[in-house]
């Protein structure tokens, strides 16, 4: 029996953290948890942190397109963080570029990524992530005043 994976929401990102290995049935249940989860929150970003991930095969690396395809065309972009050296050399050797999925080294880095991209989207600086208010923050060029 596979696990749920987790689908958390930070602001207006929803967040997955695969923390094992997937198989095949949760890969699919985590596809079609993350699409109404993207419906559901009006999420306009996806991170998608596989950190913990030490081995993918073809089935997992395609749905990783997939699940980005999914979001990007439910209106949030998706950026897989995290990926392990092997998994990328991994990836290449099975012929999966991955092609049109976003990727960051670290959470952060794609956190700000989707920050910067829906900004640019918006033609603003609003952050798409709360402060400790809870009221939407500004992006820096906005709290310096620019």
């Amino acid at each position: 029996m596979s696990e749920q994976v987790p689908v958390l929401r930070i602001g207006q990102v929803l967040l997955v953290s695969i923390q094992t290995d997937l198989d095949d049935h949760a890969v699919m249940q985590l596809q079609d948890d993350l699409a109404a989860a993207v419906v559901d929150s009006g999420a306009h970003g996806v991170v998608i942190d596989i950190t913990a991930v030490e081995i993918v095969d073809s089935f997992v690396g395609r749905m990783l397109s997939t699940i980005a395809s999914i979001s990007r065309l439910l209106d949030a972009q998706t950026v897989v963080v995290g990926m392990r050296p092997a998994v990328a050399i991994t990836l290449v050797e099975l012929g999966l570029s991955l092609g049109g999925v976003r990727t960051a080294l670290t959470l952060d880095k794609g956190l700000r990524m989707l920050e910067q991209a829906h900004a640019a989207a918006m033609g603003g600086t609003r952050s798409a992530f709360p402060d400790a208010s809870g009221d939407e923050g500004v992006g820096p060029d906005a709290a310096a005043g620019l």
